[in-house]
């Protein structure tokens, strides 16, 4: 099973694939709480050069609501990362599977709640 969900935003830089998948993200609910620049923190703490690659942790409160009141501890797998990276002829944008990674917890109404998930989530990189 993928454990992501892929596609590539042709001739887009990465600034400009981020600002339309943050822009398809809060279209379909969701919110960026966290945000790490993988270049740059790894120039920073192991002096390494690599492609422009950011990583957003998008949040949707309705379904992050819906998953913790099925599941309290599910708050550990949140929030949904979405990772941009610079590839040859723009710029790859993926999101986690929730499906794929709630498989570890026995629960199938919280699995119901992950393909929603999944959904809204492909939706938005469809649509970015």
């Amino acid at each position: 099973m993928a454990y992501t969900y892929d596609r590539i935003l042709k001739d887009a830089n990465i600034d400009e694939a981020e600002t339309r998948v943050r822009e398809a993200l809060a279209d379909t609910g969701f919110g960026v709480l966290t945000e790490i620049d993988v270049k740059a923190t790894m120039k920073k703490k192991l002096d390494a050069d690599i492609s422009p690659y950011r990583i957003l942790g998008a949040c949707n409160p309705g379904m992050a609501h819906k998953a913790i009141e099925i599941e309290p501890r599910i708050g550990a797998m949140l929030p949904c990362n979405v990772i941009l990276r610079e590839v040859d002829g723009g710029t790859e944008v993926s999101a986690v599977d929730p499906v794929a990674s709630m498989q570890a917890v026995q629960n199938e109404d919280l699995h119901a709640v992950a393909g929603e998930v999944r959904d809204l989530l492909k939706n938005a990189l469809d649509a970015a």
